[in-house]
Formats: C-alpha cells, structure tokens, sequence
C-alpha cells in the first residue's frame, strides 16, 4: 500500500504541473488510477474530485496573474458551469464500455489541438487591437460562450486536455499575455471539476483513500506550475506535452480495441 501511496503522490505533483501549465493533468492522473487498479468511469471521478487540489495549488500561486480580471472571468466561469452539468449527467448515464472506447479519441484530439494552440499565441500578440474589436462583436461574443459551454461539457464529460481548449478560447477573445490566459484557464477548470464532484458525492463512487494521496501531488504541481509559466518557454514544453499525448491516444486506443 505505501507504494501506490508514493506513486500517486508523485504522479499527482506531475499531474498538477501539466495541468497548470497546459491543461493535460489527465493524461497522467487517469492512467496512474487505472493502473493501481480502479475501474475506468470511478477513475474518471475519482480524477475530476483529486483535480481539485491543483485548482487550489494554481489559484494561490496565480493570485497575482488573476488581479482586476474577476469580472470577465466571473462570466467565462458561468458558462463553463452550465456546460460541466450537462458532461457530469452524461458520464453518469453512458455505460462503462463506450467510456473506455471514446476516451482515447479525446486524448489523441488534445495532443492536435494542443500543437497549433502553441503557434496561435505567436500571431495573436502581434494583433491586439483587431482582438478587443472581435471582443465586442456580438457574434464573435456568442460564438465564444457557445465554445466555453461545449468544452466545460467535455471537461464534466471527462476533460483530458479540457484546459487546452479554455486556453485557445481565452486567446482568440482576449489580448492578455499567456500566463495570465493560463490562470484565467486554471479558475475556470477548478470551477468545473468543483461542481462535477458535488454531483458525484451525491450520484456516484469516488476512491476517496486515492484521492488524498494524489490531491497532496496535485495541490503542489499546482502550485509550482505557474511559477515555471513565468520563466520557461512554453511553446517547447506544449509541444512535448502534446507529443506524449499522441503517445498515451495510442496506448489506450490498443487497450480499448
């Protein structure tokens, strides 16, 4: 037992760094749940309830990132909200079996999604300007809750690399600098992952003796997470990361199939 405790914690500290710094604790969390054994759909949940703890390692770290924006950030956190209900009722109402066949599809079109997101900061800090004029046109508004709505779904559904979807979003209808996207990202998934674990104390099993170990790990990633944003190049690491999704895709896709 101390070695899966030492394992999750480790896995966790990982889990928080990833997920702080490009949304893709998943891809390390989930399978460190399964591989101690835990049934797929309770991994999910057991994972959703334990990301909570790197929500709140990020919000500490990032409270000065986060400083003047409460009120849009409020609005983005709303939409996501509506979506994340809807995701939690349909992890909880589809069967394990298409769980476990769609989840590699998930991750594989993170890694995807991942690797142009990268470039795309590069081309919109250049055009600020032409972003606050989209910001206020009402179908560019509309369109951007309508994704925030969609992807908060997909982060109640399951939310590997959820946090890599916020953060092209958060790019294309804002003209801040990358980390003050990413912990705008880190509020709105921990207010995601917060209310899909109260429907699930309530519809389902969480693996509460996982969960703490591996909140531990994930509560310090978090936290240090943003504190490497501030200094490395993150287009390099968002490409590594996306690589090792590709990876993982494969892996689960084999496993399901």
């Amino acid at each position: 037992m101390l070695w899966i405790i030492i394992f999750l914690v480790v896995a966790g500290f990982l889990a928080g760094l990833m997920q702080s710094v490009a949304g893709l604790a998943s891809l390390v969390s989930y399978p460190a749940l399964l591989i101690v054994g835990v049934p797929p759909v309770i991994a999910n949940v057991t994972n959703t309830t334990a990301l909570i703890f790197s929500g709140i390692g990020s919000l500490i770290s990032s409270s000065k990132e986060l400083k003047g924006h409460c009120k849009r950030l409020s609005f983005f956190i709303a939409l996501s909200l509506i979506g994340s209900l809807g995701g939690s009722y349909l992890l909880l109402h589809l069967p394990s079996a298409s769980f476990e066949k769609v989840v590699p599809f998930f991750i594989f079109g993170a890694g995807i999604l991942l690797l142009p997101s990268s470039r795309k900061k590069r081309l919109v800090s250049g055009s600020e300007l032409r972003q606050e004029r989209d910001l206020q046109s009402p179908l560019k508004l509309i369109a951007s809750s309508i994704c925030i709505i969609l992807v908060g779904g997909y982060t109640g559904y399951f939310g590997a690399a959820g946090g890599v979807l916020f953060l092209a979003i958060l790019s294309a209808i804002t003209d801040e600098e990358f980390h003050i996207v990413n912990a705008m990202k880190n509020v709105i998934t921990f207010a995601g992952n917060l209310t899909a674990t109260c429907i699930f104390i309530f519809k389902s099993h969480i693996a509460w003796h996982y969960v703490i170990p591996m909140g531990v790990g994930l509560l310090a990633g978090g936290y240090v997470g943003p504190v490497i944003v501030r200094h490395v190049n993150i287009h390099l690491l968002r490409t590594l990361i996306a690589f090792a999704a590709f990876g993982l895709a494969l892996y689960l896709l084999v496993e399901a199939y």
